[in-house]
Order: structure tokens, then C-alpha cells, then sequence
């Protein structure tokens, strides 16, 4: 039995497709007497005995069971593409927090489109979205691994445009499929390099060979810049990060699995290609500079915005170059921690603001505000999701922090000063924001605004105890510290309380929004539009290309085409003459043809001499 379990964990990510099928009927308009509540719950059904599957699973593999499937897809003479997954309790965790987040947000989203008529088509892309996170999770093969991430990138793509009908909704999705092809054509590339030179896409055959290769300095670069490009643009990080504030236009459901888990499936592509980047030179350096100018810069980036979705989605960015930076130092376990701890506290956030969005159809920070008496629930969970990213003692995102600057304490004092950072520049963003939504007086959208119904707080209730309760989940699996180091605890947590006490007690009347003194407009503008960087591929690469462009379509219309157009006409021409030279005997056509090879050999002759 316990064999047979192990043996079966490919169906798991395949339960989200069999619901995304369910679907269709609904989806397609086939089925419209009923509305599209059925195709909701077929596709949460799905998702449920997923999450169930994967349940025992866990439980096989926490008693150290493992299993490792391969299927052969394509084997000739030197060459053999296949399909492995590995089942131990690490990807089976990472596989039933996916499905378990996904529950959620289905049960979210049921009250959030219940007025919705596409419904029916957001949970089958959810379907869609959730067996290639799943799959992602207990791939072992970097091949379909790259696949799935392409499932995944199609999927964000239709999530994010799912309201086609607004010309904003599609440049955004538009925006963000292109944005991540960037990183995948480039990713394609290192794939297939370093399979060619390790003779096999399976990530044990790659360790293998890594630790024996010798690669030249600026090949090898090239090939972990290609490696890490990929996981670049999953997780929105500089320079391909502006997909992410982008895709926010999708509807809120969406946006707490993409903002928890989905950027994460990058990060989790990443720290698994870490053996392989430390036998690229260069590569680790050029992560740990990518995660740090993403960490300040977009932590920075999420003070000034008003869109209070934006304002949270940066702060994803910021989290995620921690992430690479962990990967950078070739510390994974710091990678990993910071991963989970963020997915769990930022999904409850997102399901906060979302209800905040569902009762006042506004997400314009300058219109909401006194949402605390008439939304306690809601308040509630963006008070435990905002202690739960910060350094809050004893919530998650505290000791993934305590892991890192333990680490980095001895040799690397500039990181743990960067961590610092990021930990109080966030907290300033969410007492700010939580300030903006939930205190002061009442605003035209607020006054009426009730609790929002059972649908929504059933899931935002349930993952404000979850994170709760990850303190003790972690001293469960033995990932929490034997000692503690005072030290860097009274680091933490000054650096969480400051950020708290800055965003709390500094002034934010809604008057300055826009600053009347230059200097401080220049860095709100400089801020709130993320340091022009959109402006700056502008009048960079998009102007290259688009000038590229138009030299291709003129040479081919003035100078492909006259010649084409040209031979052409000769031809027609020559045709017309010549038929009325056809007298009908043999000898004159062999003299014609003679003549002309005569000629031609001649000019060739000439050419050549």
C-alpha cells in the first residue's frame, strides 16, 4: 500500500486539470440554464481531493518514504528525454501548500464573482494554473519542469486579461506574457545548453555533472545568466519586475495565488538549479546583485503607491530577491523559509484588501478609510498577515529572518543590514496602508461599507489561524532554532517596531499626496513610478525594436519587392516578345538556346577574369 500511494503522486497535479475539464461546458457557454456556480464547484471538488491525496502522501513521506518516477518519452541513439518526479516531504509540502492555497482562494473567489458570468472560465484557468504549480513542485526534471512554467506563464497570461473587454486589462496581460517570454526564451537557451552538455534534463544527472564540469569563466556566465533569467521574470525581479505591478489589473482571487505561490514556483526553479550555478562562474554574484536591488528598490517602490494592490505587490518583489540572494550565498534553507513564510502571510493579506476591493469597489488608497469598526474580520487579517511578513515576534516571517542574519552575521554584515532594511521599509508600507483603509474618518466609499459575507471570511478567517499557528507548525518539523541569539532578535524586532512607529506616527495627510516642494515630488514621482524604468525601455529597447522594424518593412517594400516585381515583369515581358519569334522549327530554338548559354558563360567568364 504505502508503494502503490508513492507510486500514484503524479495524479495529484493531474486532479486540476481533471477539474479545468469539468468545466469547459460551463466555460464555453455550452451549459447557461444553470449559471456557472456548477463549473465552481466541480473545479473546487477537484482541488479538494487533491489537497486530500496529497495529505497522505505527506504523512508517507514525514516517516521518510520517497519515490522517484520517470517516464521516457523520447529515447534514440545518445539522447533520452524524460519526465521524472521525486516524492519526498519537501515537495510534497511545497505540493500541499499549493493545493491548500488554492482551496482557499476558490472559496474566495466564489463570493468574490458570485455576479460574475465568467466564472465558469476563472476556475478552469484556475484548474489550469494549479496543475502546473503542483507539477512544478515534484518535478525532478529540468525539461518538464521549463514545461510546466510555460503552462504556468499561459495561464497568468489568460488570468490577467480575464476582464478582456478593458483596453488596461489587456495591455497588461499583454505586458506581462511578454515580459516573461524575455526570461523563458533565455532560460530555453540554458536548458538546452547545459543538456547537451550534461546528456540529461534530470536534476540528479545535472548535480552529478556539475560537480565535475570545469567551465570557462565567460561561457559559463553566459550560461548561468541563461539559467537564472528564467526564475528572473517568474519572480518579477529587476530588470523584468514590471509584469508583476501589471497583472494586478486581474481579478483578486488570481492575485493571492500569484503573489503567494506563483512567483514562488520561480524561486523554487531557482534554488533548485543552485547546484548547477555555483559551477557557473559569475552567477552567484549577478543573483545576490539582482535580489538586492530588487529588495531596496521595490520595497522603496511600494511607500509610494496608491493603488493598495501595487502597494502590496511590490513589496512581493522585494521578498523574492531575498529569496535570490539566499540562493546567491548558496544558502537554500534561508531561500526556502523566506518562501514559505511569505506565501502564507501575503496570501492572507491579499484576501484582506480583496475584501476591502468586493465591499467598496475601490483600491485607491486616497478614497478609503474607517473600514476598522465596520470591517473587524477583514482589519483583523491584514493586522496577522502584516505582523506575519514583518520581524513580529513569535510569527513566521520572523524566524526565516532570524535564519538569515544568523547566517550572514559572521562574514556578510552587509546583508544582514539589507534584511534590516527590507523588514522596516515594510512595515512602514503596511502601517501606512493599514492607516490609509482602516483608521480615520469615514470616506463617500466607506461609510456604508458592511462585513463582507461568509464565502470570503470563511478562507480569510481560516488562513489568519494558519498563520497563527505556523510558529508551532515549525517547531513541529524541528525547523525552529535550538538557542536564541538575543542580539539579533532585538535587531529584528526594532527593525519591525521602527518601520510600525514610522508608518504609524509620521504624517500623512491626504493633502500631500502630491507634494507642493520639488524636491520631495521629484522622489514621490521617482518612486511611484518605479525610478522611470518603464519610461526607460521605452526610449530604449522598445524604440530599437520598433526601429528595426520599420528598416525591415522598408527594405522589403523597396528593395525585396522591385527586385521580385521587376524579374516579374521581365519574365512577362521576354514572354510576349518571344512568342512572336516562334517560327516552329527545331533548329532555330537549339540556335536561341545556344546563343544564350553562350552569353552567360561569357559574362561569368568575365567575372571571374
Amino acid at each position: 500500500m504505502p508503494n502503490s500511494l508513492l507510486e500514484t503522486s503524479w495524479w495529484v497535479p493531474c486532479y486540476g486539470l481533471v477539474g479545468a475539464a469539468l468545466t469547459l461546458p460551463w466555460a464555453t457557454g455550452l451549459v447557461r440554464r444553470t449559471g456557472p456556480r456548477p463549473a465552481a464547484y466541480f473545479n473546487l471538488l477537484m482541488t479538494i481531493a487533491a489537497f486530500i491525496h496529497g495529505f497522505f502522501l505527506l504523512q508517507q513521506t514525514r516517516s521518510g518514504a520517497t519515490a522517484t518516477i520517470v517516464w521516457h518519452w523520447l529515447q534514440a541513439p545518445g539522447l533520452d528525454l524524460s519526465f521524472s518526479i521525486l516524492v519526498n516531504s519537501v515537495t510534497t509540502a511545497a505540493m500541499e501548500l499549493v493545493t491548500g492555497l488554492s482551496i482557499l482562494a476558490q472559496i474566495f473567489a466564489l463570493g468574490y464573482l458570485e455576479k460574475d458570468w465568467g466564472m465558469a472560465r476563472f476556475f478552469a484557468l484556475m484548474g489550469f494554473f494549479e496543475a502546473a504549480l503542483s507539477g512544478i513542485a515534484i518535478s525532478n526534471s529540468l525539461l518538464l519542469s521549463y514545461g510546466l512554467l510555460e503552462m504556468l506563464t499561459l495561464s497568468t497570461y489568460l488570468l490577467v486579461g480575464f476582464w478582456y473587454a478593458q483596453p488596461l486589462v489587456v495591455k497588461a496581460a499583454r505586458d506581462a506574457f511578454l515580459t516573461k517570454r524575455v526570461g523563458d526564451i533565455l532560460l530555453l537557451m540554458g536548458v538546452v545548453a547545459v543538456g547537451s552538455l550534461a546528456g540529461s534534463y534530470d536534476f540528479p544527472d545535472l548535480y552529478e555533472w556539475a560537480e565535475q564540469v570545469n567551465l570557462a569563466d565567460g561561457w559559463g556566465f553566459l550560461l548561468g545568466l541563461a539559467l537564472i533569467a528564467g526564475p528572473t521574470g517568474k519572480c518579477a525581479q529587476v530588470p523584468l519586475h514590471l509584469w508583476l505591478d501589471e497583472a494586478m489589473e486581474g481579478p483578486n482571487p488570481a492575485s493571492i495565488m500569484r503573489n503567494s505561490v506563483v512567483v514562488a514556483a520561480g524561486a523554487y526553479i531557482l534554488i533548485k538549479l543552485q547546484p548547477i550555478l555555483v559551477a557557473c562562474p559569475g552567477a552567484n554574484i549577478a543573483l545576490i546583485l539582482i535580489g538586492a536591488v530588487t529588495a531596496i528598490s521595490e520595497s522603496l517602490v511600494s511607500i509610494a503607491q496608491i493603488d493598495i494592490k501595487r502597494a502590496l505587490s511590490h513589496s512581493t518583489s522585494a521578498y523574492l530577491g531575498l529569496v535570490f540572494i539566499g540562493v546567491g550565498t548558496n544558502w537554500t534553507d534561508f531561500a526556502l523559509f523566506v518562501l514559505l513564510t511569505h506565501a502564507i502571510a501575503k496570501a492572507l493579506l491579499f484576501m484582506s484588501i480583496g475584501s476591502v476591493i468586493m465591499t467598496t469597489n475601490c483600491q485607491d488608497l486616497t478614497e478609503l478609510g474607517g473600514l476598522g469598526g465596520r470591517m473587524p474580520a477583514t482589519s483583523s487579517a491584514f493586522v496577522i498577515g502584516g505582523l506575519s511578513l514583518i520581524g513580529c515576534l513569535p510569527l513566521g516571517a520572523f524566524w526565516s529572518f532570524y535564519r538569515g542574519i544568523d547566517y550572514y552575521w559572521p562574514a556578510l554584515p552587509g546583508l544582514v543590514g539589507l534584511i534590516l532594511v527590507v523588514n522596516l521599509l515594510t512595515a512602514v508600507n503596511l502601517t501606512r496602508v493599514f492607516r490609509l483603509v482602516f483608521l480615520g474618518s469615514a470616506q463617500p466609499k466607506t461609510r456604508r461599507a458592511p462585513e463582507v459575507p461568509w464565502p470570503l471570511a470563511v478562507p480569510m478567517v481560516t488562513l489568519s489561524i494558519l498563520n497563527l499557528l505556523v510558529p508551532f507548525i515549525l517547531q513541529r518539523v524541528q525547523l525552529l532554532p535550538e538557542t536564541i541569539d538575543w542580539t539579533i532578535v532585538a535587531l529584528l524586532v526594532v527593525s519591525g517596531f521602527g518601520g510600525i512607529l514610522l508608518g504609524g506616527f509620521v504624517t500623512l495627510k491626504r493633502s500631500w499626496t502630491r507634494s507642493i516642494k520639488v524636491p520631495l515630488r521629484f522622489v514621490q514621482d521617482l518612486l511611484a513610478y518605479d525610478f522611470y524604468i518603464e519610461e526607460l525601455y521605452r526610449y530604449t529597447v522598445v524604440w530599437a525594436v520598433r526601429s528595426l522594424s520599420q528598416l525591415s518593412a522598408w527594405v522589403d517594400r523597396h528593395i525585396v519587392d522591385r527586385i521580385v516585381n521587376t524579374t516579374g515583369v521581365a519574365s512577362l515581358v521576354g514572354g510576349e516578345l518571344l512568342k512572336y519569334s516562334a517560327s516552329g522549327q527545331s533548329q532555330a530554338y537549339l540556335l536561341l538556346v545556344f546563343v544564350g548559354v553562350a552569353i552567360l558563360g561569357g559574362a561569368i567568364a568575365w567575372l571571374l577574369l
